[in-house]
């Protein structure tokens, strides 16, 4: 895929604000349409283009499976900038380990900035189990359905879902041996509605800071499970993935007045790849950064901890991602003094 329509150089409009001369045609991989990667790629589209050359262009294309298209796209050429969550997840990617081995590994990913999104995994379990705790779930051995996401090989949130399980002894023969069985979809809000309406019995999802989730714990009266820490360490050190809780009273729930221990599932990460050229990825993260206004404002009506992009972005923290930064990336950073 080409980059380039026409040749031109890197100029600068005004003091401290980089542009392109030349136009572009770039392609951003967002996510299935109605989500937070859309909203973002919107965003940057814009302040790009309004300081790239007159004939630039932006296509955002939507992904169909769990995520792993937006990496592969964009190692493949297919695609210029994607974005992927969680950050936990992707250093494996450069390596092709764990969800990543079966396409082996993808070097060349670079990112261009972090982007703060405090978010959790956990599962959740109707109260008339009277299930309170991962060692209430193997004396009792209910006949749970669970909503969660396929572990289809191309579904972050399905392959860290069954990692979660599995580190708590709960694979799916023994949920099956119980006369239990997952009910599975792609997307979040796919699986809380297969809970709100009575298809399932519990749910393992993240996307906790969202109106679903609050309906489910509040209205539906659901019970929290607190991960087990020896099932988080388990985790840390077989995928290098962190614990994390839900605060105390983040739920106006019985069941949530105290922290609930769960695993982290935080962040979003802008992808490219490391041969994007300088002047492109430099003013991309100039956007990022100098133009987060722009996409902060839009979330300002929630609280920043209920809100699925976090705020206020901080540029020292977005020059951090778990994996390297592109060069220009880098620089930008450094001679902006968010990184030493």
């Amino acid at each position: 895929m080409s980059l380039l329509l026409h040749t031109g150089s890197m100029a600068t409009t005004k003091e401290a604000e980089p542009s392109i001369e030349r136009s572009l045609s770039l392609t951003f991989m967002g996510d299935w349409g109605q989500a937070n990667f859309h909203r973002i790629c919107s965003w940057l589209t814009q302040e790009f283009c309004d300081r790239a050359g007159p004939r630039s262009r932006v296509g955002i294309y939507n992904m169909r499976g769990g995520g792993m298209e937006a990496l592969e796209q964009v190692y493949s050429g297919e695609a210029h900038l994607s974005i992927a969550t969680p950050v936990a997840l992707l250093p494996a990617a450069l390596t092709g380990k764990g969800l990543f081995a079966p396409l082996g590994p993808m070097p060349s990913l670079r990112a261009l900035a972090a982007l703060p999104q405090r978010d959790r995994m956990m599962l959740a379990i109707h109260p008339r189990f009277g299930i309170h705790s991962y060692a209430d779930l193997h004396r009792v051995k209910p006949a749970l359905r669970i909503a969660t996401s396929s572990d289809d090989g191309t579904n972050f949130i399905g392959y860290v879902a069954m990692r979660l399980l599995e580190a708590h002894g709960i694979t799916k023969e023994v949920l099956e041996s119980w006369g239990g069985s997952f009910v599975l979809t792609t997307r979040p809000e796919q699986a809380i509605e297969n809970m709100r309406v009575g298809n399932a019995d519990a749910v393992l999802q993240e996307a906790i800071m969202t109106p679903w989730w609050r309906q489910l714990m509040e209205e539906h009266k659901l019970v929290p499970i607190p991960a087990e820490t020896d099932a988080l360490a388990r985790l840390t050190s077989e995928h290098g993935w962190q614990p994390a809780s839900i605060r105390a009273g983040f739920w106006d729930s019985e069941f949530n007045k105290e922290d609930i221990p769960a695993l982290d599932f935080s962040d979003f990460m802008v992808l490219v790849r490391d041969d994007m050229p300088d002047d492109i990825a430099y003013l991309l993260t100039w956007c990022l950064v100098e133009q987060r206004a722009a996409i902060e404002v839009q979330y300002k009506h929630m609280d920043p901890e209920r809100s699925p992009l976090s705020y206020p972005l901080e540029p020292a923290k977005m020059a951090k991602p778990s994996i390297p930064l592109h060069p220009a990336a880098e620089r930008y950073y450094k001679e902006h003094g968010h990184l030493a």
